[in-house]
């Protein structure tokens, strides 16, 4: 059965999604840790995030730098947390997370209210990076 990311990959549940590639996939957390909180996935359905092989583990780690590096644009922080937890749905998966003190990575902690509009907005914000110097374009 697919994980619920391949279901958002695939266009099935929808999602406000940030960038792609022939690889990889992100969208924003509906249920975020911080406005702008963001998963980076790779396309292919792999639960367990050690089990990606060396070059597509490296490469993944690229492309969530250049998501993080338009996100640090469009959402006031101190700087993008990075975490991979791995438990919740299995489908490897990378959080970058907007952060301004530690207690922003605290997954125990309830999630924080973004409206559909503020979700649409940040989407659209980091999306407007790409073909800017330093940034991807999107396929």
């Amino acid at each position: 059965m697919a994980s619920i990311f391949t279901k958002i990959i695939n266009g099935e549940i929808p999602c406000y999604k940030i960038a792609e590639d022939e690889r990889f996939f992100s969208f924003l957390d509906i249920r975020p840790m911080a406005k702008g909180h963001t998963l980076v996935v790779p396309k292919q359905e792999i639960d367990y995030i050690y089990d990606l092989d060396d070059q597509t583990l490296a490469d993944m780690h690229v492309f969530a730098k250049k998501i993080a590096r338009a996100l640090e644009t469009v959402v006031p922080c101190t700087r993008i947390g990075i975490a991979v937890i791995g438990l919740e749905v299995p489908h490897a998966h990378i959080h970058l997370i907007p952060m301004n003190r530690l207690s922003d990575m605290n997954f125990a902690k309830k999630a924080v209210e973004v409206s559909a509009e503020e979700m649409g907005e940040i989407a659209e914000g980091v999306r407007g990076c790409w073909g800017r110097e330093g940034y991807f374009a999107p396929p």
